[in-house]
């Protein structure tokens, strides 16, 4: 068979996804085309024992259930209550409405690990707010959408998930191993926030003295009630889901699936607390998160489609011959491999790119003696960077979608470039000292 087959089968997936045909139908319906046309009515014998064989794989029942973990405490309104409270503790500080954002950015990666929702639910709550309160608009805007994007890389993360499912590596690995890079992130975004409040002090004022005195001078039960609500209960939630996976207890499926009933019953307290408890708040997490589900794994049916008749027609072979003919490295690969997943970030969304690339790159890898779960970390930290990236970050979208009409796109644009500079410092540093950084050698 011709060797530019499983080239062309590639290029035309990913120019009919550019020109903006369904993912889902564009990877089963062109590959199943090339499959008849190249070896006849038999693809349909084997498609179906692939999508079979992929779709009864225990590790993706954790992608549901986290989905529902992620939706369920978005609606218990637990975001409110963080930033309101987590801003009076930073409150006589500067930048300390900042740092609250990061810092509930990072509580909501771990329990909810939806960039979209987390960017938009930060960026209805707390935008106004620090607008309002005297901070720049490109560092606001950067802090939120940034923060929103640790979902990617904190654990327990759907990306992560899915890396795991198509590189075949252990997910329970993954999530220890990102661990360390997510907080580290988290710790270099607030020593940057600092170092603004300190270079200029204008852009990010300390919360008034008044309100931050009134706040600590609540009836104790109340004080303490609301960091139970804000703090307390969500950080028992996280603990109980990563630390279950992290001391073998459970698996992530396992730790989902305790992560969801542990949402589930965190948002009746509060809204039954509220007294806003009403059957229509589950109707419509079920309903998105059956849509939600349903998206990704009929992307998934049809990369599955896709890998299959790819390597059908040779195309892992013709891969490694195109690198071994062009002498590149591991690391001259890596880095290829690296721009490449960053550059379609700007124009395909996560879940795509983890279905078409790494299927076709992690065999390579795997040739070249390159530990696939160091792989997987990078993976989930270039696609957190694409988020950001301007002119066509998913961030931005989101956030300019909520933002009040005086926010400009270069605000944005602006105030996101330094928090990129910090991520892809971070990425080249997990790249030079994986061991330091994620454990592994």
């Amino acid at each position: 068979m011709p060797e530019f087959l499983p080239l062309l089968l590639f290029g035309t997936v990913f120019l009919l996804i550019l020109a903006g045909y369904p993912v889902a139908l564009t990877l089963g319906g062109v590959s199943t085309l090339f499959g008849l046309i190249f070896f006849g009515p038999d693809v349909f014998n084997l498609v179906p024992l692939k999508i079979i064989g992929t779709m009864s794989s225990i590790i993706l029942i954790a992608v549901p259930l986290f989905v529902y973990m992620g939706i369920m405490l978005e609606k218990s309104g637990l975001a409110n209550s963080m930033l309101e409270t987590m801003a009076m503790l930073f409150g006589r500080m500067r930048g300390g409405l900042a740092i609250s954002v990061v810092v509930v950015g990072a509580l909501l990666a771990a329990s909810t690990g939806i960039v979209g929702a987390t960017v938009i639910t930060m960026g209805l709550i707390s935008l106004p707010t620090m607008l309002a309160r005297g901070y720049s608009k490109e560092l606001a805007t950067g802090t939120i959408a940034s923060s929103g994007t640790l979902g990617q890389i904190i654990p327990p993360s759907v990306v992560l998930i899915l890396l795991g499912s198509v590189l075949t590596v252990s997910v329970g690995d993954l999530f220890r191993a990102s661990l360390m890079p997510g907080l580290i992130l988290v710790g270099a975004y607030i020593l940057y926030i600092v170092i603004v409040a300190i270079v200029k002090p204008e852009s990010a004022p300390a919360m008034p003295r008044q309100e931050v005195q009134a706040f600590f001078a609540q009836d104790r039960k109340v004080l303490a009630e609301k960091l139970l609500v804000a703090f307390v209960l969500p950080l028992g939630l996280i603990v109980s889901v990563l630390g279950s996976i992290f001391a073998g207890i459970a698996s992530p499926t396992e730790a989902a699936a305790v992560g969801a009933l542990g949402a589930t019953l965190l948002t009746i307290y509060v809204h039954k607390r509220q007294g806003t408890l009403k059957i229509d708040l589950f109707q419509d997490v079920m309903r998105r998160t059956t849509q939600i589900t349903s998206m990704v794994f009929m992307i998934l049916m049809g990369a599955t489609i896709f890998s299959l008749v790819f390597r059908w027609m040779g195309g892992d072979r013709v891969m490694v011959d195109l690198i071994e003919q062009a002498n590149l490295s591991p690391m001259a690969f890596l880095a290829l491999v690296m721009v490449i997943v960053f550059v379609l970030g700007f124009f395909i969304d996560f879940i795509e790119i983890i279905f078409i690339i790494v299927p076709v790159v992690a065999p390579i890898f795997q040739s070249m003696g390159i530990d696939l779960i160091w792989i997987g970390i990078l993976m989930a930290m270039n696609l957190q960077t694409s988020f950001l990236s301007p002119p066509f970050g998913f961030s931005l979208f989101y956030l300019k979608g909520v933002a009040p009409p005086e926010v400009k796109t270069g605000h944005l644009y602006r105030g996101i470039i330094p928090f990129i500079a910090i991520q892809l410092l971070l990425l080249i540093s997990v790249v030079v000292f994986p061991e330091f950084f994620t454990g592994m050698p």
